[in-house]
């Protein structure tokens, strides 16, 4: 019996057919899913996201202006969404990073609610729930961070 497929019978292993599949292939996809997932929020937040606000685009601007944050709010804003997108991506901060960038989400939603008049709440709150399974399903590695900080100190 091979590491990724169940026992197949006479008639369904000539004809090329796999029964049923392990646990370690279903395993395996979701890992590539959940990494997938990684990567495509990495560049959300690191690309229309942070970009905008690290070079000071005319609407990202305009909107801290608004809050009365002004560019150093903005530039802050920015960085911390860019440094959370490189975290994603570094096994050890997985589970951090999705934490921290979800509650930076919770912030955006709060103001746009407050000032912008919810005009793009959602898209906080969408985020929000990838940032959630990745935090939650790559929660093993807070330990090993744990591990590495005390070793530091």
């Amino acid at each position: 019996m091979s590491e990724t497929t169940a026992p197949v019978t006479a008639a369904s292993a000539s004809a090329g057919v796999v029964v049923a599949e392990s646990a370690t292939a279903r395993g395996r996809r979701a890992r590539i899913a959940l990494r997938g997932l990684q990567v495509l929020l990495a560049l959300i937040y690191a690309i229309p996201s942070a970009l905008p606000k690290l070079i000071a685009h005319p609407s990202a601007a305009e909107s801290f202006e608004k809050l009365g944050w002004g560019s150093a709010g903005m530039y802050t804003i920015g960085a911390l969404e860019l440094a959370g997108a490189v975290a994603l991506l570094i096994p050890v901060l997985q589970s951090v990073a999705a934490m921290a960038l979800s509650a930076l989400m919770v912030g955006a939603f709060v103001v746009q609610v407050a000032v912008f008049d919810g005009q793009y709440a959602a898209t906080p709150l969408i985020l929000i729930v990838p940032l959630a399974l990745i935090a939650w399903a790559r929660r093993g590695h807070n330990a090993d961070l744990l591990r590495l900080l005390r070793r530091r100190a």
